[in-house]
């Protein structure tokens, strides 16, 4: 999927896309390309972390405005910010097809092409059950060969 010749958005307008921007119909190759192509997981993630992360940072210095020193300031800054960073990286992993499948809507783009793509991705799993197991029948009761 990867093309060089497809518009791409500015830095303005990538921003505002990664926290749930609409970009204009001329991007929609790379759009389809940032939700559903190589990573597409990944970077949702990280564009969920950047901001958590942004808002943090002020509990670095935490010890600092408080008057502690020593031993315990490394102590301190990871106990007030891992906590918090955790669950927002596992809410993010979990959330990440849902927030793909909304952005695929709001662009105009058939949220079908998501569930396509990780049919593509697992084929060989399939295919490895099936020859295990059997093709499942029509009416959902499964294989008759054991």
């Amino acid at each position: 999927m990867a093309n060089e010749n497809r518009p791409k958005p500015n830095a303005w307008q990538y921003i505002k896309y990664s926290y749930g921007g609409r970009l204009p119909d001329s991007m929609r190759a790379w759009v389809t390309e940032d939700l559903i192509g190589k990573g597409a997981t990944l970077r949702i993630v990280i564009r969920m972390f950047v901001p958590a992360f942004l808002i943090l940072i002020p509990i670095w210095f935490l010890p600092e405005i408080l008057g502690i020193t020593g031993g315990q300031d490394l102590v301190i800054r990871l106990s007030a910010t891992v906590p918090i960073l955790i669950p927002v990286i596992y809410f993010s992993h979990a959330l990440n097809k849902i927030w793909r499948r909304h952005m695929l809507v709001k662009h105009g783009i058939d949220p079908k092409l998501l569930e396509e793509s990780l049919r593509q991705k697992n084929a060989h799993i399939h295919a490895a059950y099936e020859e295990r197991y059997g093709r499942r029948s029509d009416d959902g009761t499964g294989s008759t060969t054991i």
